[in-house]
């Protein structure tokens, strides 16, 4: 059979190029912790709330593009549909960078809102792609092997950032406050914000030529609707179906995906935030998305070597939300920097989460797989809305109560999909 048809014979050189795009998610999304400090100094916000918008315009573009993006690569298949995301990444990027030089906020936060469309694009179909390059069992493993791309990147970009932007910011507020005029301070936030240019204008440069890359390469297509079905009884349980919506695995697993991010984001982009509530300076917390991305490393590496063998996606999905409970725990009963490791630590629960919440949401969609992939896309709004709600609670709540509460609620979800959740209208 035709490789449109059937799993590619050979899974390396395609898995090769699929890991390049997961190590750009992970730099171009793991700088967003980082910029949450940035904008806070570059554009003088007064609340965090204000500065976490940087999460919501970046994750809400996935609300908004994931059924769009389903349609697109309906017409242009995987291949091309990545090639354009990449392209649709670096105009964001470039406007970002353009924008945030002059530091003009609304327009900025547009930039990340178009990179996050770029990234809609190319998450509907590596992800699906990945799931059913081979046999659906392994796919956790397969997306381990991703993730370890994605995280090695979400390690680098905020120590770059950091080093290229921060250098020298410890007392930028004290310098600004002293400045002796309006425009003199002014002219000290425009030299800050200013470092942020070069970085974007080069990353914009990279997606483009990525985007060359990937529409010239031998990366074969796939027929989603013909292996991603699974037997039930005589027929398939995608061919039993109309709609997408009436697989309750699925649009369970949509929310579990949402709640899921959300924990992520936290954990990985609001660590800074949340260590800045113990006085600890700014340009210290920038570099500790790293520290939960190198956890959430551990954890993949954990997952190459266990899933199947050891554990099944199901098994290593209640292991993680018990994890994450006893993290949050353990975040909320300490203070100062222990308490920040254990926030840390949360990578390490949330590292096999969406390896094994996808092929478990996606498992037998058939025909339906592109838009199923794409109401999972959705989910990953979940970066916008949670964060931004322990933003602006925060400011009038104890930080370590809110933080608690609500990664408390998430995982205990994400427990009952790994226990039941996944298996809900199989026959």
């Amino acid at each position: 059979m035709s490789v449109n048809a059937t799993t590619p014979k050979s899974t390396v050189g395609p898995m090769v190029i699929i890991g390049a795009l997961f190590f750009i998610f992970g730099f171009v999304t793991w700088i967003n912790g980082p910029l949450i400090t940035f904008v806070k100094l570059a554009f003088s916000l007064d609340t965090y709330s204000k500065a976490f918008m940087v999460t919501t315009a970046f994750y809400m573009a996935y609300f908004f593009l994931a059924l769009p993006s389903s349609w697109i690569l309906e017409r242009t298949g995987m291949k091309k549909g990545m090639a354009l995301g990449l392209l649709v990444m670096a105009v964001g990027t470039f406007i970002f960078g353009t924008y945030a030089t002059q530091r003009n906020y609304n327009i900025s936060l547009a930039g990340l809102f178009v990179i996050g469309s770029g990234l809609s694009l190319l998450q509907t179909a590596s992800n699906p792609y990945i799931s059913i390059l081979g046999p659906i069992e392994t796919a956790a493993r397969r997306i381990s092997i991703m993730g370890i791309c994605n995280k090695l990147a979400g390690i680098l970009s905020p120590i770059v950032i950091s080093a290229l932007v921060f250098k020298d910011v410890r007392d930028l507020d004290k310098r600004v406050a002293e400045a002796g005029s309006h425009e003199a301070a002014e002219a000290i936030l425009n030299e800050f914000a200013a470092k942020i240019y070069a970085p974007y204008m080069v990353m914009a440069l990279i997606l483009v030529v990525l985007a060359i890359w990937v529409a010239k390469s031998s990366l074969p297509e796939i027929n989603a609707s013909e292996i991603n079905a699974e037997p039930v009884g005589d027929a398939s349980l995608a061919k039993e179906k109309t709609s997408v919506l009436q697989f309750p695995h699925l649009l369970l697993g949509a929310l579990c995906i949402f709640l899921y991010v959300g924990v992520e984001v936290m954990a990985g982009d609001a660590i800074g935030a949340y260590a800045q509530g113990f006085d600890i300076p700014p340009e210290e917390t920038t570099i500790y998305t790293s520290f939960t991305l190198g956890a959430m490393l551990v954890g993949y590496i954990i997952g190459l070597f266990t899933i199947p063998k050891v554990m099944s996606q199901g098994q290593a999905l209640k292991l993680s939300a018990v994890l994450g409970i006893v993290f949050t725990a353990g975040a909320y009963l300490t203070a100062g920097y222990v308490s920040v490791a254990f926030v840390a630590l949360l990578g390490l629960s949330n590292a096999l989460m969406w390896p094994a919440i996808w092929p478990l949401a996606i498992a037998g969609l058939g025909k339906f797989t592109e838009k199923g992939s794409a109401l999972l896309v959705m989910g990953i709004a979940g970066g916008a809305v949670i964060p931004q709600l322990f933003a602006t609670l925060k400011d009038s709540y104890d930080f370590q109560l809110v933080f608690l509460l609500l990664m408390g609620v998430c995982y205990l979800y994400i427990l009952y999909y790994a226990a039941s959740g996944h298996t809900a209208g199989k026959k």
